[in-house]
């Protein structure tokens, strides 16, 4: 495979899930080096700071001998990829919290910019997962599965890429990653070429989310190669009809049934990291269990070497 490589700091194969999927991963050595020379930058500073986001960045792919920002960018950018599955050898309790923040924030900023997140009020968010919860979305309970979906569907900002980080994984059973390749999808033709594709319908955000005003999109774009993207998720869609209803209500049923959904563990350490365009992403349902526990860490964002067709959308510009 043409992403298959071995280097002195990291490493590329196909994950056994999908040759689309691959697994990357840099050696202890490497990400040892890269934490000792990024000392002086606590994570405190990278929040207050944003710039030295982009430091650290810098300092990961000098350690790579360069290589690694240009493999993001060809791996994340193709088409027929677009998914990563990353290892950063060694760092796998949840004592080491902060410098998994550090790592993921070092990798995206080589392929772009993380976007503010409003749930947290920084630009990542953390947050655990426990055996019963109050949250207004499916993304903190854990008896119920988080159907396959796009991220930034409904706040004004260009998102391109999410990365989703398992930080701590305690009694857990079940709640597997899922993900869906927008052309393995065996229905995509029937949904994208249908007359509500490209209607503009209204997104609408619970209170958790702090997003304070709807967002207005279609579910369905064209590329500039013409190669369909989407954006959506099934909790926040507001139809404004029956029509509307009935379309998002068979696409979503047809997403869940699609045979070429993948379904795999994501080991505690490692992150995902997925072209958010034409990849779909959600997570399977867990075991109950009273001292059931998982911590994530999440960064989403653009990239700066492509332009994301939804941005005629928004309000605003990512800058």
């Amino acid at each position: 495979m043409a992403y298959a490589t071995q280097t002195d700091t990291f490493s590329v194969e196909p994950t056994p899930y999908s040759t689309r999927l691959l697994q990357v991963t840099l050696t202890q050595e490497t990400i040892q080096r890269f934490l000792k020379n990024i000392e002086i930058y606590p994570v405190q500073a990278l929040e207050y700071k944003s710039f030295l986001r982009f430091r650290v960045a810098q300092i990961l792919d000098k350690l790579c001998d360069h290589k690694l920002k240009p493999f993001l960018e060809k791996a994340l950018g193709d088409r027929q990829t677009g998914a990563l599955l990353v290892n950063p050898e060694g760092i796998n309790r949840v004592e080491q919290g902060d410098e998994m923040v550090k790592i993921a924030t070092a990798f995206v900023h080589l392929i772009g910019r993380s976007n503010f997140d409003l749930m947290t009020g920084q630009f990542y968010a953390r947050w655990a997962v426990l055996n019963t919860d109050d949250s207004d979305s499916y993304l903190r309970k854990p008896n119920k599965p988080l159907e396959l979906h796009n991220d930034g569907t409904f706040v004004n900002e260009v998102t391109d890429y999410v990365l989703m980080y398992k930080i701590d994984e305690q009694n857990m059973e079940g709640g597997d990653s899922q993900l869906l390749h927008l052309d393995d999808w065996e229905e995509l033709d029937k949904f994208y070429n249908h007359h509500l594709a490209k209607r503009v319908i209204r997104w609408s955000a619970p209170p958790s989310k702090n997003v304070t005003s709807d967002v207005y999109h279609p579910v369905f774009e064209a590329d500039s190669h013409a190669n369909p993207v989407m954006l959506y998720i099934d909790q926040f869609a507001q139809p404004k009809d029956y029509e509307e209803g009935v379309y998002l209500a068979d696409l979503g049923d047809s997403l869940e049934s699609s045979k070429a959904k993948l379904s795999f563990p994501v080991p505690v350490g490692q992150f995902l990291l997925i072209n958010n365009l034409f990849w779909l992403h959600g997570r399977d349902k867990f075991q109950a269990h009273p001292n059931l526990r998982r911590e994530l860490m999440r960064q989403r964002g653009y990239f700066s070497f492509s332009t994301n067709p939804f941005s005629r959308y928004k309000d605003f510009k990512n800058f």
